[in-house]
């Protein structure tokens, strides 16, 4: 099985860390974010994953080498965009998956895979329910999984539908005929509605997901993947008479006698000061909050 995965955004909302770190590539309970995701893929039969990158692509391309294969975007495509072009690079000609690059998830791929193959689908869309659905583009499906319809933010209370896009799909390659080369084209937006009726299908799926892209996220995110109770790397400082709970403390950090760290990622070098509390916040290198 072939992965298509979209690392190739600025990560904006994630400034400043994404000034000079790819989205991608910043700390997971102290590992890149990629490396959870390729172990997710690797872990569901996946054993070729294709890289559509756009920003700052060497960074990326110096941490895995040649276990991953890289397309770099001459310019920005959009979602449908960017898969299409790796996917022509990449010569894919099966039934391939494609992923955005900022979800953590455990979302059971191997089943995704069979539902779509199962129904004969040209492309299939993984769902999440989420509480409040306003807040997103909700997916409706009828009883068979095959989608009937898209619904942008719907008022609280107006839809029964709770499921929203999951930024994970399976395709066919004949999909990439809709996307016209060279062009910026969205998958949610100009692929999406030319397949409702003509094998558009989807599959909601109760397992963890977030998506990493937001200063709350991102700090959720750690927080979900640390072990239980906290997790301080080896490498770093922590003063005997400093307080350190339910945090990532990451390689080279210094925590200073009377500091107090709690629920908080304090982020590869930094120095927390003596007497400083650190709640809930994201740390940089220079000990002040990131976020």
């Amino acid at each position: 099985m072939i992965a298509v995965v979209l690392v190739g955004g600025e990560g904006t909302r994630l400034r400043p860390l994404t000034y000079t770190t790819p989205k991608p590539m910043l700390p997971i309970a102290n590992r890149p974010f990629l490396e959870h995701q390729v172990e997710h893929l690797r872990s569901h039969g996946v054993d070729r994953i294709v890289l559509a990158c756009g920003y700052k692509p060497d960074a990326i391309r110096a941490h895995f080498g040649d276990e991953l294969d890289y397309v770099v975007e001459p310019e920005p495509l959009g979602t449908g965009g960017a898969i299409a072009f790796a996917a022509r690079e990449a010569a894919i000609d099966e039934t391939f998956v494609a992923c955005n690059g900022d979800v953590l998830t455990d979302l059971d791929l191997t089943g995704l895979v069979a539902f779509h193959r199962d129904r004969g689908a040209r492309m299939t869309i993984a769902l999440h329910p989420v509480d409040d659905p306003s807040r997103y583009g909700v997916v409706a499906t009828d009883g068979d999984g095959a989608v009937t319809a898209f619904i942008e933010k719907p008022p609280p209370g107006s839809t029964p539908v709770r499921t929203i896009n999951a930024g994970t799909y399976v395709a066919e390659p004949g999909v990439l005929d809709l996307v016209p080369p060279g062009r910026s084209v969205s998958v949610e937006y100009d692929v999406f509605p030319q397949l409702v009726g003509e094998g558009l299908c989807a599959l909601a799926d109760e397992g963890a997901w977030i998506d990493i892209g937001t200063p709350a996220s991102y700090l959720a995110a750690n927080l979900e993947r640390m072990p239980p109770g906290g997790l301080v790397d080896p490498t770093a400082v922590v003063d005997p008479k400093a307080v350190v709970e339910g945090s990532v403390i990451g390689p080279g950090c210094r925590i200073e006698a009377g500091a107090h760290v709690h629920g908080s990622v304090v982020l590869a070098g930094a120095l927390v000061p003596a007497g400083v509390t650190m709640d809930n916040l994201v740390v940089g290198r220079t000990g002040e909050s990131v976020w």
